[in-house]
């Protein structure tokens, strides 16, 4: 014994393992695209009869078979490959025609083999066929008492068509299942024209197709994996969302990605929607059945399909990556191959199975034409022949003086010709007969000494001539090889061709949720309990003033409406908290629900928030470019303000960012865009105002976020901001705003005296506070530039009255002021605070929104243009004990007529007292 060290064992001894497990194990072969025990399982159960034009026969018998006599590796892994073979949504052709529980999609486990039948099925016997016709080469089995086969004599790629997976020693293989017609039709192309690239194959095979359907996304991947053996497919399931019942859609899933566990599945969604990590799913259930596969998850009403949708394909394995590594055996040795490479390895051994098999039929067409000349001598001569057989004592001896004597050639040498029999020898005109013809002609019946025998021995043999002079050209030819092979493809693809079932779609695999929301203008509401809720903006339309408005949410007890204001669904909002802390959520994200509908509660949307109530909303600019640019300016109900860069609430975590410090007894009232020279404008409950320009002296830039900035206004006892709005800032004298606002305003009174004559207007009443009008006209020119400059504010009271005015009836002055008059209320009818004072366009509308829950839309150009401290007229007709608690703009340009069907008769502007109550509309 020679002593080896432990290193150099090892590594030896490690080496054959991991090649066993390589090449007899775990890799398939590119021929017939089959793994060792797939191939012995086919083989032994051919062996035994179990083909598919047979009855079915116990899965044990033929377990016990291949673990006998092939395979000693265990039933559980023989019987585990078996059950397989006969799963429809594992193979895409299936090799076993399997009768009982074979397992589900589910993960559900086969019945034991004791319980199950099975038998071939038809597409194996195009993997069998021609085996004992010396088409492949034999070995002897584990214990040499067997041969079994090296490979099958495969009739098509099974590589491609069934695709393979497996672990070996240091490599992996992972090969998709392909549709059988498009791989044969591959093939056949191939055949016809060698040259041909990978682009001009995957116009035939465009990529994978699996058995369980589904959507592969993109092509870059295929053809990656095509051109080198590696790549990753995205497979999504297909999907889609219909209607179940009123008001409630669902998600229909009636495919899923390949080898995904449909039981498994359902249990990861049901563990994401507990975990809240995937919301707005209200219920999934399993109605599969034998028609097909049918997964129902119910949406809540509030929730957006497409978004959960997404959601799910990024969580779940609704969508997932097929590692595609096409490594197979070529020739004993592991070989990544691209697609070109597989069908050609395929090509070349199908055509040397062609030429194999043509030699194996041409020596037996040889063997029985050399007998059937031997008949034909026989009968030539048949007198001789009984005679000499009659006078030999034996068969042997009979048999040796057939072959002793030389009987005439003359008839026989054309039939050596035409066989190409070089058996005999002919010499001198004379042939001897060999010991194969000497014993066919001692089996001769005597039968075959008839006339009709006689021609049928000569019609046999002129059909053996044909027979060999077409072997021998599949020999010679290799384009008759070529022929033969595409005929058998051609009759293959008859058999197992089948409609594609995966679809190839060349959308991109990774969608944002926002991008499956549709673009749009939404309405955002928040309630005083904290509900929130969107609403598209165009159910709302347009109404003349005065009108009763419509229902705008269900409150629920004293809820009510507290904020409002419109958005795109792409835009971010920006959400400060009565903490101080800011919170960032896209408007799309944000419930979408009726008008009536009561919304979801924002401790819901913003788990963070905890016990505080969100006091300020601001939508951002949708082109997040335009960010760097702007700044922020907080205003408190304490009448604080303070100045921030909006860069520097780019980034804000799920948990909320402080925003602003806070006095225990202070609150935000709002947060506005500014660039730097525009004017602040702040307005009080208590009708007073103030306006100062940003500047680096006035406010500057805050560095930090954890400030409580600097004072805005002085405010009297009692008095809280409610409003806050940045202005342009127009440079203009005293005189000159007093000049203008005299000019404009009667240009205003004459165009509007016609419809207004018996208006109640109240009087413009100037306070102490108010500048003098100076009397220095200006020019025309001027008159026009402070015109385009010129911006309108509408202030709105508490009771529905309301009237605009010009911004350059308000004064710029130093910040921390009392302020000026913003109106008065000399009738109590009228109201008695300031709802809120906020910029408008001519052309748009504004909404208000009551304690009762009550909404309306008033175009902007029905409220008249007046003095600063006008009282106003009737923009909301308030029932008794109802008041105006928001305010804000519709920004849209609406196209729809503000005359609508419930308007009022009169489009006259009044403050309520010269018509009846208007009919309340209704939510049509």
């Amino acid at each position: 014994m020679t002593p080896v060290t432990i290193e150099q064992e090892m590594q030896t001894s490690y080496l054959a393992y991991a090649m066993s497990v390589i090449v007899s194990r775990a890799l398939p072969d590119v021929r017939d695209g089959l793994k060792p025990v797939h191939r012995r399982i086919l083989y032994a159960m051919r062996e035994s009869g179990f083909t598919h034009d047979k009855p079915y026969r116990k899965s044990a018998r033929a377990v016990g078979d291949v673990m006998g006599k092939y395979h000693p590796h265990g039933d559980a892994s023989i019987y585990d490959a078996m059950v397989r073979m006969a799963q429809s949504w594992s193979m895409r052709v299936k090799l076993i025609d399997g009768q009982g529980n074979f397992g589900s999609v589910d993960g559900d486990s086969p019945a034991a083999m004791r319980y199950t039948e099975a038998r071939l099925a038809r597409a194996s016997s195009y993997l069998l066929d021609d085996i004992d016709r010396d088409t492949v080469d034999f070995q002897p089995n584990y214990d040499e008492s067997e041969n079994e086969p090296r490979v099958l004599p495969a009739a098509f790629p099974n590589l491609l068509v069934n695709g393979a997976s497996g672990i070996a020693v240091g490599m992996a293989t992972n090969i998709p299942t392909h549709n059988p017609g498009e791989i044969i039709d591959a093939t056949l192309a191939l055949i016809a024209d060698p040259t041909l690239t990978l682009d001009d194959l995957m116009k035939i095979v465009p990529g994978p197709d699996f058995p369980t359907g589904g959507i592969i996304l993109g092509r870059s991947g295929i053809r990656s994996a095509f051109a080198t053996g590696r790549g990753s497919v995205i497979i999504r399931a297909r999907a889609e969302i219909e209607e179940v019942r009123r008001d409630r859609k669902a998600i229909i899933i009636t495919e899923i990605p390949y080898q995904v566990n449909k039981a498994t599945l359902q249990e990861k969604i049901a563990e994401l929607v507990r975990a809240k990590q995937i919301e707005g799913i209200s219920d999934i259930r399993d109605e599969s059945d034998r028609s097909g596969m049918r997964i129902v998850i119910e949406i809540k009403r509030d929730a957006t399909p497409e978004v959960v949708l997404n959601q799910l394909y990024r969580f779940t394995q609704l969508q997932s990556s097929f590692g595609v590594n096409m490594l197979a055996l070529d020739n004993g040795q592991p070989r990544l191959m691209g697609l070109k490479d597989v069908i050609e390895a395929f090509v070349t051994f199908r055509e040397d199975v062609i030429l194999r098999r043509a030699r194996f039929d041409l020596n037996k067409a040889r063997d029985r034409g050399h007998l059937l000349v031997g008949l034909v001598i026989a009968v030539a001569n048949i007198d001789a022949v009984i005679a000499l057989i009659r006078a030999a004592p034996d068969a042997a001896s009979a048999r040796a003086a057939l072959m002793e004597r030389a009987w005439d050639a003359a008839d026989v040498a054309p039939l050596l010709d035409l066989i190409h029999d070089e058996g005999n020898v002919i010499a001198d005109g004379k042939v001897h007969l060999t010991e194969a013809q000497a014993r066919g002609i001692l089996d001769l019946r005597l039968q075959r000494l008839t006339g009709l025998e006689r021609e049928k021995i000569q019609q046999e043999l002129d059909e053996v001539a044909i027979r060999i002079n077409e072997l021998l050209e599949i020999i010679a030819s290799r384009p008759r090889r070529m022929e033969v092979m595409r005929d058998e493809l051609l009759q293959v693809r008859a058999e197992i061709a089948s409609p594609r079932m995966t679809e190839i779609s060349d959308v991109a695999g990774d969608q944002t949720d926002e991008s499956l929301i549709e673009p749009g203008l939404m309405v955002v509401t928040i309630t005083r309990d904290g509900f929130i809720k969107r609403t598209p903006l165009e159910v709302f339309r347009a109404q003349n003033r005065g009108g009763r408005g419509r229902t705008a949410a269900g409150m629920r007890g004293d809820d009510v409406i507290v904020r409002s204001f419109n958005a795109h669904t792409h835009q971010w909002v920006l959400f400060f908290s009565s903490g101080g802390k800011a919170y960032r959520e896209k408007v799309w994200r944000l419930p979408e629900a009726s008008p009536t509908a009561k919304g979801r509660a924002l401790v819901n949307l913003l788990p963070d928030l905890g016990s505080d109530s969100i006091t300020a909303v601001l939508p951002l600019p949708q082109d997040e470019t335009l960010w760097e640019n702007l700044h922020l300016v907080f205003a408190t109900a304490s009448g604080n303000v303070r100045r921030n860069r909006l860069s520097d609430f780019r980034n804000i975590r799920s948990s909320g960012l402080i925003a602003m410090k806070l006095d225990d007894s202070d609150r935000l009232i709002g947060v506005a865009t500014c660039r730097e020279g525009q004017d602040v404008f702040l307005a009080t409950r208590k009708a007073r105002c103030i306006r100062f320009q940003i500047t680096d002296d006035t406010l500057r830039v805050f560095a930090g976020r954890d400030s409580s900035g600097v004072r805005g206004i002085r405010l009297a006892e009692g008095d809280e901001v409610n409003s806050l709005c940045v202005l342009n800032h127009v440079e203009a004298t005293v005189d000159e705003r007093a000049a203008y606002l005299r000019m404009a305003n009667a240009r205003r009174r004459a165009e509007t005296a016609a419809g207004e004559e018996g208006e109640e207007v109240e009087a413009e009443i100037l306070a102490d506070d108010e500048e003098p009008a100076g009397d220095a006209p200006i020019t025309p020119e001027r008159f026009t530039e402070l015109e385009a400059a010129e911006e309108i504010l509408l202030t709105v009271s508490d009771l529905g009255f309301g009237r605009r005015s010009s911004a350059y009836d308000y004064r710029v002055s130093g910040r921390g002021g009392q302020g000026i008059a913003n109106m008065t209320f000399a009738n109590p009818k009228r109201g008695s605070a300031v709802v809120a004072t906020l910029p408008v366009l001519n052309g748009t509308d504004v909404m208000m929104v009551t304690d009762a829950g009550r909404l309306i839309r008033v175009p902007v150009d029905q409220v008249r243009v007046m003095a600063r401290q006008a009282g106003g007229v009737t923009l909301f007709r308030v029932s008794s004990g109802e008041t105006v608690t928001s305010v804000f703009p519709v920004l849209e340009e609406d196209g729809e007529d503000a005359e609508g069907p419930d308007a009022p008769a009169s489009d006259t502007l009044d403050d309520g007292a010269t018509h009846d109550d208007a009919p309340e509309p209704s939510d049509g």
